[in-house]
């Protein structure tokens, strides 16, 4: 099982590029299977999910060929197969867009149902709702999803709370619905409009993505395109809460500013500088940090795919914070592993967390218990004295590509290891 090694207590300096969004590549992946033509995607972030999801493509017979590390080409023409069961899409919970994708494309579709980090339930019963409502019966059985329509209609459909995953589902199954179809209490975030923009650039009709009412009128088919990924709104969030905590200087690249609204907003109440331009935010972390209190909302709300990172920032600053929970139920299962390090922080009804700023966190071995608490130990280890080592990082490279890497390009020291012996090999280098 590989690991981490960080010497943390060294400040974060320099430039990072940001990769492809991996939430907008899954939803897109998947559409790219809905026409008979090739679609060429750029800007796929290189990470265990999207090679998954691909792997998972080419078992149903549609063609997938890797043009480069970060661009792929797909063909959905010789699809033979409306069942995916393969044995690691259970892993990702993006493996439920390949419903909408099939059941829109032909009319029935058998996916497994979805794992992913175990941070909270994640009922499909919007999607359910939403693939009823355009005229197909949905059953599951047997740990499967099974959808069938002899024919899509248009309808009106009124989600009971903005969903990510059921606003791009049932999307897709509409593009190709007879009619038009109303979407209500959508959900607005980035991922969502570009996986609608890159629908629209196979021939889709949908207006209003990035709202919370969305409209789309069917079309008969979609033919192929040519598309980029927009940058990934939360690892440019890791970046830069990895900056804060370590009192770093760092310029986060190949980002769209205004996706990171929330975080900065959150950043600057900590005393962090934060400056824009039209593609990089630079954030100057500070000395002495301050506490804040942070509530995870939909977008444009702060991100709960955030909220780990900056509670490890939190743990820094002075004063008691508060961070509540919303979205899932399961998020704080990291709080005991910070605590390992030195942090404050306790957690009560298992939504909220109380967080009393310590002067230090020392380095500590601790277990990423999901994909974004592994980011956030990382943050905590950075700006920890001493030495840490993080298990289980194979939940970080669900969602971070080259993560030490990148790291290790703004100054840390940090390196993947396999055995206690790479450790000790570590430590002597590093002295």
């Amino acid at each position: 099982m590989e690991q981490y090694i960080i010497k943390g207590g060294i400040p974060l300096i320099g430039e990072v590029e940001i990769g492809g969004a991996k939430n907008a590549a899954l939803a897109i992946l998947a559409a790219a299977i809905m026409c008979d033509e090739p679609v060429y995607i750029e800007n796929v972030p290189n990470v265990r999910d999207t090679n998954v999801l691909l792997q998972a493509i080419t078992e149903i017979g549609a063609v997938v060929e890797r043009i480069g590390p970060h661009s792929v080409k797909i063909n959905g023409k010789k699809i033979n197969s409306i069942c995916v069961d393969y044995e690691f899409i259970k892993k990702i919970r993006a493996s439920y867009y390949l419903l909408g994708a099939l059941l829109g494309k032909y009319h029935q579709a058998e996916v497994a149902l979805p794992g992913g980090c175990n941070i909270g339930s994640r009922p499909i019963d919007q999607h359910k709702k939403g693939f009823e409502a355009l005229g197909a019966e949905v059953l599951i059985e047997s740990g499967m999803v099974k959808a069938n329509a002899k024919r899509l209609r248009g309808s009106h459909i009124y989600f009971d709370l903005a969903t990510v995953g059921a606003t791009i589902n049932v999307m897709m199954a509409a593009v190709l619905a007879e009619g038009d179809t109303i979407l209500e209490n959508a959900a607005k975030e980035p991922h969502v409009v570009d996986a609608a923009n890159f629908l629209n650039s196979m021939g889709a009709k949908i207006k209003g993505a990035g709202t919370d009412v969305i409209r789309i009128r069917g079309v008969k088919s979609l033919h192929g395109t040519e598309y980029s990924i927009i940058p990934d709104q939360i690892e440019a969030g890791t970046f830069m809460m990895a900056a804060a905590a370590t009192k770093g200087d760092v310029i986060v690249r190949n980002v769209i500013p205004k996706h990171l609204e929330a975080i900065s907003a959150k950043l600057i109440e900590t005393g962090c500088q934060i400056t824009e331009e039209d593609d990089a935010v630079r954030v100057f972390g500070q000395s002495n940090l301050y506490h804040t209190n942070i509530k995870t909302l939909p977008y444009p709300g702060f991100p709960t795919d955030m909220q780990p990172q900056m509670t490890a920032v939190l743990a820094l600053a002075r004063g008691t914070s508060i961070v509540t929970e919303t979205i899932f139920e399961n998020r704080f299962k990291y709080a005991g592993e910070l605590a390992r390090m030195g942090a404050d922080i306790k957690v009560e009804g298992g939504n909220t967390a109380i967080i009393n700023g310590v002067s230090r966190l020392t380095g500590a071995e601790v277990n990423a218990p999901d994909l974004r608490a592994g980011a956030a130990l990382v943050i905590a280890a950075l700006a920890a004295e001493g030495y840490s080592v993080i298990d289980d990082i194979v939940y970080i490279e669900r969602g971070y590509e080259d993560f030490e890497i990148k790291l290790n390009g703004l100054g840390a020291q940090i390196q993947k290891v396999k055995c206690e012996k790479d450790i000790q090999k570590f430590k002597l280098k590093i002295g």
